[in-house]
């Protein structure tokens, strides 16, 4: 039961942070479910919730989409995401902790840092960051800093980049529950979590506004550098003491 509260817990928190600042879902959530359910476990939740969270986004913005933009995005993340399935599953539990607390700690700092690359302009520039963001999704479920970053380096506006954004998180995240598949929750567990994804965007609704975004952004980032870190270390632990 407590495990339960505590699974509903980080899936509401996370849901608020996505609905508040539009974006944090899989980086405040992945750590913490990777400690609660596993690694394969933990990366096929968030993929599950991701795409539902990016539909009800879109259902509302789905004419702002632009697929001449979003096409090369969603085409190689869909040629990469089998490659971070079958990476996850050669790995023992010590290595994919650590490749998957890895991939949160390097997205936060990219993201923090605002990288600007030349190289993430243009088709070929997408091409690159849908690559690395299908690998990234279906690997650790954290597939949306490439994207992120692309659109910083493209010029994309915040209007321009929601709602394509939102697309791609559609498909990434389709083709990655379908390569990773369903968690294997119980019925109890899914309610829950049903429970905590409505009542963290209602939060997250209630709260826009109220509190300035960047000072909210900055922390959504802090505690996923956190929790990146955190699995780093406990992938560290598990290995040491499986050499013991």
């Amino acid at each position: 039961m407590t495990a339960d509260l505590l699974l509903g817990a980080v899936v509401l928190v996370a849901s608020c942070v996505q609905w508040l600042t539009g974006m944090g879902f899989a980086l405040v959530a992945v750590p913490a479910l990777v400690v609660l359910l596993g690694p394969g476990e933990g990366v096929a939740l968030v993929n599950c919730a991701a795409g539902v969270i990016s539909a009800v986004g879109l259902a509302a913005g789905w004419r702002r989409v632009r697929p001449g933009a979003t096409l090369p995005l969603c085409v190689a993340a869909v040629c990469t995401v089998p490659a971070g399935t079958w990476l996850t599953r050669q790995l023992p539990e010590a290595g994919l902790m650590l490749v998957m607390g890895g991939l949160v700690t390097v997205a936060v700092l990219l993201v923090m840092r605002g990288a600007r690359v030349p190289a993430l302009r243009g088709t070929s520039g997408a091409v690159a960051a849908g690559a690395v963001g299908g690998f990234m999704n279906s690997a650790a479920g954290v597939g949306g800093p490439p994207v992120s970053l692309y659109a910083v380096n493209a010029g994309w506006s915040v209007r321009d980049f929601v709602p394509n954004a939102l697309f791609y998180g559609v498909v990434v995240n389709v083709f990655s529950v379908a390569a990773n598949g369903v968690p294997r929750l119980g019925r109890p567990q899914w309610a829950v979590l049903a429970v905590a994804l409505a009542v963290g965007a209602l939060a997250g609704r209630g709260l826009a506004g109220r509190i300035p975004e960047q000072r909210v952004r900055s922390f959504v980032l802090l505690l996923a550098l956190a929790g990146g870190l955190g699995a780093v270390g406990k992938g560290v632990w598990t290995y040491w003491g499986g050499l013991r």
